[in-house]
């Protein structure tokens, strides 16, 4: 089993912030200009160097759109040369052609993810603010079916869309996806409150992930709500064969301009790449060090008896309170006054959030 205190199991690298998208919960606030402070082409081989350094661990492109950067294909095929298992998230716009396809699939790429966020064009390219979005998602989809690429469909849940995770359910399923990734949004960037479900309304789409995933011909897993494997552990009375990762606990991210997070929900900066090393922020530095032990964690999270598993979205917590190791305030779960211990004696305090 990994051990992730010194390595992690995903490493998101975003590539850029450019993208030609407008999406209304865009963690980013992507926009359509590069920034001339990203990454360099030789500091970006170094630092996919540096991550092969950890052994193993999964490694995603992402952005903006990765497609923004020239030199994309390129740092595709030395991901991949170096025996990382690669996998990239495009926009869909028209810089995702068949060829751009195609090409993705000649790097060796292990999978290519796109977005779905409605289950028609009107939904979904309303939630892009780009006509045209979904036709190109399904076109990108399909390409990648003829040329024997792997995909996987990201969904974002908001109150924009929850109506139609039935519908987008079964495209994912029609379309070929090998996972459905489902988003719950982190108040960041873009994002609005009022778009955000209640913690009640969370567990009634966990029910429904869970019911689906029990026929669907594919994996479904959620990032930023950790606490769906509690429903799943309550509903199988288990928790054998669920992952733990979570925001600097198996994770990885690192900015279009090297700076190195636990999340790329949660902006606190362990430093820049072009300073230091992913190896060292990751494995010394104080915020990832504090977010692997469990014991730190505040309020009813610290009490909680699925806090080994879960530990709720450290990224939610410090958008809605501003401390990471608060309680997750869309996690209606409420554990038994005597699961744990209470944390009051641990003198950890967060960190100031990255400007």
């Amino acid at each position: 089993m990994l051990d992730f205190s010194q390595a992690p199991f995903l490493v998101i690298w975003e590539t850029t912030q450019a993208c030609d998208l407008a999406c209304k919960h865009c963690r980013a606030s992507a926009r359509p200009e590069r920034d001339p402070d990203e990454l360099t082409h030789e500091e970006s081989r170094r630092l996919l160097r540096q991550i092969r350094d950890f052994g193993d661990p999964l490694m995603v492109f992402t952005g903006g759109d990765p497609l923004k950067r020239p030199d994309l294909f390129a740092l595709l095929e030395e991901s991949v040369k170096l025996g990382l298992r690669t996998t990239v998230t495009p926009s869909a716009t028209p810089l995702l052609t068949d060829d751009a396809v195609t090409r993705i699939r000649n790097c060796g790429v292990s999978r290519m993810a796109v977005s779905l966020d409605g289950a028609d064009a009107e939904t979904h390219d309303s939630f892009r603010q780009v006509a045209g979005s979904f036709e190109r998602t399904m076109s990108a989809l399909r390409q990648a079916a003829r040329v024997g690429l792997e995909t996987q469909i990201n969904t974002t849940v908001t109150r924009y869309n929850r109506d139609s995770l039935e519908r987008i359910a079964k495209l994912v399923g029609e379309e070929g996806a090998r996972l459905w990734s489902v988003f719950f949004l982190v108040v960041t960037g873009r994002a609005a409150l009022a778009d955000d479900l209640s913690a009640e309304e969370y567990e009634r789409v966990f029910e429904f992930l869970y019911q689906t995933s029990i026929t669907a011909p594919y994996m479904i897993k959620t990032t930023e709500a950790q606490h769906y494997r509690r429903y799943v552990a309550q509903q199988r009375r288990s928790a054998r064969g669920l992952s733990n990762v979570n925001d600097g606990r198996g994770f990885l991210f690192v900015s279009h301009t090297g700076e190195i997070f636990p999340s790329g929900f949660l902006e606190v900066s362990a430093g820049n790449v072009k300073r230091t090393t992913v190896q060292e922020a990751y494995r010394n530095s104080g915020v990832f060090r504090v977010l692997r032990d469990s014991d730190a964690l505040r309020g009813k999270c610290g009490l909680c008896d699925y806090r080994n598993l879960c530990g709720g979205s450290r990224s939610r917590a410090f958008a809605l309170t501003g401390d990471y190791l608060a309680s997750d305030p869309r996690c209606s779960y409420q554990p038994a006054p005597t699961a744990a211990c209470t944390p009051s004696a641990h003198t950890h305090a967060p960190l100031d959030k990255a400007s």
